[in-house]
């Protein structure tokens, strides 16, 4: 098969990110916009926490002695992915990124404190309830430990490593749709560029507000959402600093872009 039919053919999706980006609701969007069939092992998994009658963070504390769950979920998920290479599939899963042979692997990043912000306003049942945003930040905190501590025991795998991922998403500051519809377009980029025989690169999309910058409201209608250049960024404490290329950053903000490119 040439590259020019695996490309007309497309491939699945695998979308993943931080508790609280919204992960849920751009499947909704790419599901009744863009006719994509959505596959979430997250709705597995609150299932069986509510027939325990338990809540998702102690679901996941019981997946940490008890792996059966776990490899249920992503047995299933490899079966789905394998028997329908050509339907267009979006797996909102923690690792399908790493049990779908062949997908566009997504990271939704989300700043911690608005991610509390969006769960505790949501209405999520008995299974995951927060008493205040506080409450909702620790318990997002909590449960992100504990997967990270269970995929590297589990599958030796760093789940926050963006460099497993092709895009790196950031949906602190900007609407579903918005964030549906770019990741429609840099995976259509992401594809052209591997029929050209390119090894196309990680992006990292990340808002000028989450590197500190105080700005208006971005401008997403227009042509081009981030400036030209790569942005430096390492991790702080609960979000992104800048390292080098803060003149891009500067110039994201004049020109009220949404985004700017990151390499860490």
């Amino acid at each position: 098969m040439g590259a020019d039919t695996a490309f007309q053919k497309g491939m699945h999706i695998t979308l993943t990110g931080n508790l609280g980006s919204g992960k849920s609701t751009i499947c909704r969007i790419l599901e009744n916009e863009y006719g994509k069939e959505i596959y979430s092992t997250g709705k597995v998994q609150r299932a069986i926490a509510q027939e325990m009658g338990i809540s998702v963070l102690e679901m996941n504390q019981l997946m940490c002695k008890d792996h059966k769950y776990d490899h249920l979920i992503d047995d299933t998920t490899a079966k789905i992915s394998r028997e329908n290479p050509d339907k267009p599939i979006v797996f909102d899963s923690r690792l399908a990124w790493n049990f779908v042979e062949k997908s566009f692997k997504v990271f939704l990043s989300v700043n911690l404190s608005v991610a509390a912000e969006r769960v505790f306003n949501d209405n999520r049942g008995n299974v995951e309830s927060y008493t205040t945003v506080e409450d909702a930040k620790r318990q997002l905190s909590l449960r992100a430990e504990t997967e990270d501590v269970r995929y590297k025991e589990l599958y030796g795998l760093d789940y926050f490593d963006f460099s497993n991922y092709n895009l790196v998403l950031d949906s602190t500051y900007c609407a579903p749709q918005v964030l549906a519809k770019l990741l429609i377009a840099q995976e259509a980029a992401y594809e052209k560029e591997l029929a050209a025989g390119k090894n196309p690169k990680v992006r990292l999309l990340i808002s000028p507000k989450r590197l500190g910058e105080e700005m208006g409201e971005a401008d997403f209608s227009k042509e081009r959402l981030y400036p030209e250049g790569i942005v430096t960024v390492r991790k702080s404490e609960e979000d992104f600093c800048v390292v080098s290329g803060q003149e891009i950053v500067a110039e994201a903000v004049k020109e009220g872009m949404p985004f700017v490119m990151a390499a860490m």
